[in-house]
């Protein structure tokens, strides 16, 4: 109990909250190495768990600087924290409050240890989001042009601008791409190779959906990687009177759910258990979009037993085995 640390991590500032005694203490450092080290200094380090929550990219320096000199670190999602609070009737709300709940629920609960990841994959997923960064610009600018051609009047200034703005987004992309898809077959070329034979997912999917699993390395069950994904179904009935819509709960990644959705329109084509799994549901009654649903599901479980198999996709393979089908 002693052990654990609490802190409640902000962009400028770090607030902790620790009992070495019978009373809570708190202390506020500055989010910086400097102030890293006045906080392993007053908390200790080996023998302590540091429990935060995962607040963007602000936890991230503290935490790779507390795994480096030996101390356990435990990086909770922020909703956690949150219904913990709501389950002890916690009432108010200041950072010292917030770091004192964060510390009771180390305490509290089995937490898992923060591991940080490899650099090579941190480095692929900086280039994945920067990517999908610039196509969003490349579209906004595209969609400003096709206006400005519908328009009467237009200042040839501005159309020059817009078209050399989106030719060097354009060489940024591909140049991006190809940095991204060198990282990503000299991290995952087995993986890549295994997810690209499942018909539907191509090589950039495939190379999404692991950085985004992480490898599978971290994955037990496909159950998880639906789970993770907010592609499971979520239930709202109770009682006589309430009796709402089944939905995916939408949790997760929602650029993955989307590349996963349009990959299913392939697979219910050529994918022989995906398109079976869908012209049943459509035969039972469901709604088209429901059946594409299932099929991402699918996918999942079928790129889950591929990867951790190491077999690739054998059409004839998966009405035998249920682990494929």
């Amino acid at each position: 109990m002693q052990n654990v640390i609490g802190i409640d991590v902000s962009k400028e500032t770090l607030v902790v909250c620790h009992a070495p005694g019978d009373k809570d203490q708190h202390l506020e450092v500055s989010n910086n190495k400097a102030g890293f080290q006045r906080l392993l200094k007053s908390c200790g380090g080996t023998d302590r768990l540091y429990v935060m929550e995962a607040t963007g990219a602000y936890y991230m320096q503290l935490a790779y600087f507390l795994h480096s000199q030996g101390a356990a670190v435990a990086v909770i999602n922020p909703v956690v924290i949150k219904r913990f609070v709501q389950m002890h009737l916690g009432k108010g709300k200041s950072d010292k409050k917030d770091a004192q709940w964060i510390m009771r629920y180390g305490q509290q609960n089995q937490v898992k240890q923060w591991q940080p990841e490899t650099p090579l994959l941190v480095e692929c997923r900086q280039l994945e989001q920067a990517i999908e960064q610039l196509i969003k610009q490349k579209t906004m600018i595209s969609n400003s042009l096709e206006a400005l051609e519908r328009q009467p009047v237009k200042c040839l200034l501005v159309v020059r601008g817009l078209k050399q703005t989106s030719k060097l987004l354009q060489r940024q992309i591909g140049h991006m791409e190809r940095e991204l898809q060198d990282k990503m077959g000299s991290l995952f070329s087995i993986e890549m190779d295994l997810l690209v034979s499942i018909p539907g997912i191509g090589r950039k999917t495939a190379g999404m959906l692991l950085l985004f699993a992480g490898g599978f390395q971290q994955m037990a069950s496909y159950r998880q990687l639906i789970a993770k994904a907010g592609l499971c179904p979520r239930e709202y009935t109770s009682g006589t009177s309430i009796r709402g819509k089944v939905r995916i709960t939408k949790m997760g990644g929602s650029l993955i759910r989307s590349k996963l959705y349009m990959c299913s329109l392939t697979a219910m084509r050529g994918n022989a258990a995906c398109k079976e799994l869908y012209e049943r549901l459509v035969a039972r009654g469901k709604n088209g979009k429901v059946a594409l649903i299932a099929v991402c599901n699918k996918l999942l479980k079928q790129a889950f037993a591929i990867v951790k198999s190491g077999i690739p996709y054998q059409a004839e393979f998966s009405k035998t085995s249920p682990q494929f089908a």
